[in-house]
């Protein structure tokens, strides 16, 4: 695939991949959005309000 190369070890096995941000940088920043939000699924959920007086009290 165009702009995507992987990274393999001695035994052949995919262990990184490059990818060309200036091809797939759009896409990249989608897929790094799911990530996160799958990272913090089962955080404490903070109220609107709640958030507007925590960031207003710093």
């Amino acid at each position: 695939m165009k702009g995507i190369q992987f990274v393999v070890n001695d035994a052949g096995e995919k262990q990184a991949v490059l990818i060309d941000l200036m091809e797939w940088g759009e896409l990249w920043e989608d897929f790094y959005d799911l990530l996160v939000a799958h990272t913090r699924q089962d955080e404490e959920e903070v109220s609107w309000e709640e958030l507007k007086q925590q960031i207003c009290l710093s």
